[in-house]
């Protein structure tokens, strides 16, 4: 691989990575550690375990980042957490 090629990747990387937005889903005192794990495999596509965790460090740590990736795909995600009740948002 020749060092130009090896650059234009490198920044192709940077460039993926710098597009990539997250939810974030906050604490509140409202929805049920069940609500909110069934609302990550269903709106996130967790699994029960990841949705688990979530839930944990939204609970302990007052905010986690459930999901990351193209804001397209972020949007809708972002406002099934929102129907269902819960506080995230797009950053």
């Amino acid at each position: 691989m020749s060092t130009k090629e090896k650059t234009s990747e490198e920044v192709l990387l940077q460039e993926e990575v710098l597009t990539q937005n997250e939810i974030v889903l906050h604490n509140d005192d409202v929805n049920t550690f069940d609500h909110v794990i069934n609302t990550l495999i269903y709106a996130c596509d967790h699994t029960a375990e990841q949705a688990e965790q979530c839930a944990m460090l939204v609970h302990y740590k007052g905010k986690c980042t459930v999901k990351t990736g193209l804001y397209d795909d972020l949007k809708p995600r972002c406002t099934m957490l929102l129907e269902a009740g819960l506080s995230a948002e797009i950053i």
